[in-house]
């Protein structure tokens, strides 16, 4: 995939950078963050409400426009052999929707233990618990994506 897209703005002249936006699926929150136009940071961006799924694909839109994506990466819960289990399942509907609702390609990523590490990192940051809550998935998200950047061999 290039990792530069050569594009004309309005003046015909100009290149357009583009990112990753990497999602971190919960049950009631996912995670979102993006890589920097080199894609070799990552960074926590926000969460999306879970439900309504209408609501999930209308954010996801709005974001890829916003921040020239060209590729989502989906965090992909495993269990620690390796196994896939019921959250996985829920990542792979969520994966199926975002397919059927852009034009962006979709892919996923190994996203264990990023939410202990995040917790672990706002701990450390002695971030209050109802703050916590609020930046934890974005964090994860993050911290995958970074994994992702790094085994790209970019960084």
């Amino acid at each position: 995939m290039l990792d530069w897209v050569l594009a004309c703005d309005v003046r015909g002249r100009g290149r357009i950078a583009m990112r990753i936006l990497a999602l971190d699926p919960g049950t009631r929150r996912i995670g979102v963050a993006v890589s920097d136009e080199g894609k070799m940071i990552a960074q926590p961006l926000e969460f999306i409400p879970a439900e309504p799924p209408e609501g999930v694909t209308a954010r996801l839109k709005e974001l890829i426009a916003e921040k020239q994506v060209e590729l989502i990466l989906v965090g992909m819960p495993r269990n620690m052999d390796g196994s896939y289990g019921p959250a996985a399942t829920k990542a792979q509907g969520l994966v199926d929707a975002i397919q059927a609702a852009v034009d962006v390609p979709v892919k996923t990523w190994d996203e264990r233990l990023t939410s202990a590490q995040a917790n672990r990192l706002l701990i450390q940051g002695k971030v209050r618990r109802d703050k916590r809550k609020q930046k934890v998935d974005a964090i994860a998200a993050a911290i995958f994506l970074q994994s992702y950047l790094d085994a790209r061999g970019e960084t």
